[in-house]
């Protein structure tokens, strides 16, 4: 009997070493598994307090100045009330969103509005809600917003930078939503959204919009192109949406804000809002002979070659072989943002 029973405390003594040898191993992969998943990350931003900081801000301030690897925040779904800037020293900065509906950073400065730091009105390149100038930074899964309404110029997303790259965003605003700025600035816009009034889409950057959907609210113009003399392409739309908020919007494609303005529409789907005539002068008649619009391909019934203005263009099949993502954002440095995630 005594045997038993000794046998039986054994066996329990065995047990309890084994469970605790199990729960070590769980431990172990736990910890491992949750090493995983901080590491894909240098930070988290989160506005309920459960990643390293509510503030994105907070999170570009902290990565390396000048960085010589990518340095990847996420941010989880919120309202995140906040101006940002990414200025020149923070490069190689990925900002992931956890979803471009949901993850929305939102601000509302305009022109003409007091700031209540400098008592000072702001002008248009300071009525951003995101600022960007740093080189090699992107923006993935998120929304940018200007919620001043319509009061007049009103930034969402300023862009200075080169090598700038933006995935599945969505810019909302109303006049001057997206400045695309920067004079030797390359930007690539993958499957995103913008909406606004007028010039919505304006800058002197060499920007690729791929197969974004565009969406105007105002009887007005989507783009405002600044291209510089000398500079090979401004504008670029690759298989884009053009859309209006009401069917019986009328909107022209662009107007140049510089004589030398470049907008290109390539195999783009356009609504009935847009005018069969497509292009205004701005009432620059000078303008007409240095502006550079044209289309190619161009289908829906906002699409009508034969009435677009005589200073406008439609380009050959030779002509728009040649013209892919890739080739307007080369560069000297060949640089292909299109098929590389970060």
């Amino acid at each position: 009997m005594r045997e038993q029973r000794k046998d039986l405390v054994q066996e329990m003594n065995d047990m309890k070493s084994m469970r605790l040898i199990l729960l070590a191993i769980c431990g172990m992969l736990c910890v491992s598994l949750s090493d995983g998943a901080s590491k894909k990350y240098d930070f988290i931003v989160a506005k309920d307090g459960t990643g390293n900081f509510t503030s994105l801000q907070q999170a570009i301030d902290s990565c390396r100045d000048y960085a010589e690897r990518t340095y990847a925040i996420f941010v989880k779904n919120g309202i995140y009330v906040e101006k940002i800037v990414v200025p020149a020293w923070k490069t190689h900065i990925c900002i992931k969103g956890e979803s471009a509906e949901s993850t929305i950073l939102r601000y509302n400065d305009y022109t003409g509005k007091i700031d209540s730091v400098t008592g000072t009105k702001i002008r248009t390149f300071k009525s951003y809600t995101c600022l960007i100038v740093g080189n090699n930074n992107s923006i993935e899964d998120m929304t940018i917003k200007n919620t001043a309404g319509q009061v007049g110029q009103a930034v969402a997303l300023h862009v200075e930078g080169d090598r700038c790259v933006f995935r599945r965003c969505r810019l909302i605003g109303n006049q001057d939503t997206h400045l695309a700025s920067g004079e030797q600035s390359r930007q690539y816009y993958q499957d995103c959204y913008i909406e606004g009034t007028t010039d919505f889409i304006f800058g002197a950057a060499t920007a690729v919009f791929d197969r974004c959907t565009i969406l105007s609210k105002l009887d007005s113009y989507i783009t405002a192109a600044s291209t510089v003399p000398g500079r090979e392409f401004g504008f670029v739309f690759f298989d884009c949406k053009l859309q209006a908020d009401n069917p019986g919007r009328k909107v022209y494609l662009g107007r140049p804000w510089r004589s030398f303005a470049s907008v290109t529409f390539i195999r783009c789907e356009m609504g009935g809002h847009i005018l069969p005539e497509g292009w205004h002068n701005w009432n620059k008649p000078d303008a007409e002979k240095t502006v550079r619009y044209s289309e190619y391909k161009s289908f829906g019934p906002g699409a009508n070659p034969g009435m677009r203005v005589a200073w406008s263009r439609h380009m050959t099949d030779e002509e728009a072989s040649r013209l892919t993502p890739e080739y307007v954002l080369r560069g000297t440095d060949n640089w292909n943002p299109v098929n590389s995630e970060n």
